[in-house]
């Protein structure tokens, strides 16, 4: 979630295009079909299309806004949860989610409000729901928050916490540890077999900073305990911060890093990593001292190289298909051995940003 930061220039960020950023443009209404023309972002990448029908949409007197992470449960199905803001109450959507010759085609279909063991609602006072995992079988999810940070497992029929993962000391927010408030928890990742999950820092921690972020390894089994096993130095590219992971077969990740310059708008490219022979830097007290420590990484796609395909912004962007994209869930095998790769974005409830879920194919 950007919160304040939404109007904080981010300095010294590259923005790959055409350099200028064309001027604000109107949104089509909710659920307009976009003008979708299928083109090539990378040599591993294509845009399959994208939607707004979830922009400035309601449901049961809630408004669906904020969607900062997103989750397969099956069969053109998903659920996406929101980053609070103010007061309202921490929720989950339910949505329809299948992959249409136009792109993907999206509805909300219900919501669920998570809550405290007592049965009382989380809030934007104490939960910030920025990552999620639906666990095997679909009974549960783990959803982080940035608050404290958190990782906190649901039932997904009342929404109620039933379990809590432990966290290191040291990745605290400040003062009770070495976390920056909002930089902390922003992506959470399940291996295929659900024995692993990967959390990663949205920004470094105090001794780190200004280097690489720290991802935490956590071994278990799905609605079961987990407990931290290693971690991981992951190095963004300048003014980028990491907001999602995607785990892959033998130590592979997927990264979404992302940024924002005021009066230019979004920086998102996504990064395949991986952790095979990599360094534990769990008793590592500052990774400005281990030089190398940090993951292999190579680039997949930057999106501001991938065909507008119609998309309007209502800010300015540099790629008028952009906007804050915080969700990535890795789908189905479509065409040529690739793979469908859905994103979502954070319109933080404003007014000059939009709810767009996006579908790529992915060669991996």
């Amino acid at each position: 979630m950007w919160s304040r930061k939404l109007l904080t220039p981010v300095l010294g960020l590259a923005v790959i295009g055409t350099g200028l950023a064309p001027a604000a443009q109107a949104s089509p209404p909710p659920g307009a079909a976009p003008r979708h023309h299928a083109g090539t972002c990378s040599p591993s990448v294509s845009l399959l299309g994208f939607s707004d029908a979830l922009d400035k949409t309601h449901l049961d007197g809630t408004a669906v806004a904020g969607l900062s992470a997103l989750g397969l449960t099956g069969p053109g199905r998903a659920l996406a949860l929101v980053d609070n803001i103010g007061t309202t109450p921490a929720r989950l959507y339910d949505l329809s989610l299948r992959l249409g010759r136009g792109g993907p085609q999206v509805a909300a279909k219900g919501v669920t409000t998570l809550k405290r063991p007592d049965g009382t609602a989380y809030t934007g006072a104490d939960f910030d729901g920025e990552s999620l995992v639906v666990e095997r079988g679909g009974r549960t999810v783990l959803a982080g928050s940035e608050t404290e940070p958190s990782i906190r497992r649901f039932r997904r029929s009342d929404g109620r916490q039933v379990a809590e993962l432990p966290v290191p000391a040291r990745f605290r927010v400040a003062p009770a540890g070495e976390a920056a408030a909002n930089q902390t928890f922003e992506s959470l990742a399940a291996t295929p077999d659900g024995r692993t999950l990967y959390a990663g820092m949205e920004g470094p921690l105090a001794a780190d900073s200004p280097g690489p972020r720290r991802i935490i390894r956590y071994q278990g089994r799905p609605g079961g305990g987990y407990t931290p096993s290693a971690q991981y130095a992951y190095q963004t590219d300048p003014s980028l911060g990491l907001v999602e992971l995607v785990a892959l077969q033998d130590g592979d990740l997927l990264a979404l890093e992302r940024g924002f310059t005021a009066g230019v708008g979004n920086t998102v490219r996504i990064y395949r990593a991986s952790t095979r022979g990599a360094r534990d830097v769990s008793d590592v007290p500052s990774l400005t001292s281990a030089p190398g420590a940090a993951l292999r990484k190579s680039p997949l796609v930057d999106l501001v190289t991938c065909p507008p395909s119609g998309a309007t912004a209502k800010q300015p962007q540099p790629n008028a298909l952009l906007d804050n994209i915080e969700g990535m869930a890795l789908g189905p095998r479509t065409g040529g051995g690739r793979r469908v790769l859905y994103l979502v974005s954070d319109d933080n409830g404003s007014s000059v940003q939009t709810t767009r879920v996006y579908a790529l194919a992915v060669r991996l």
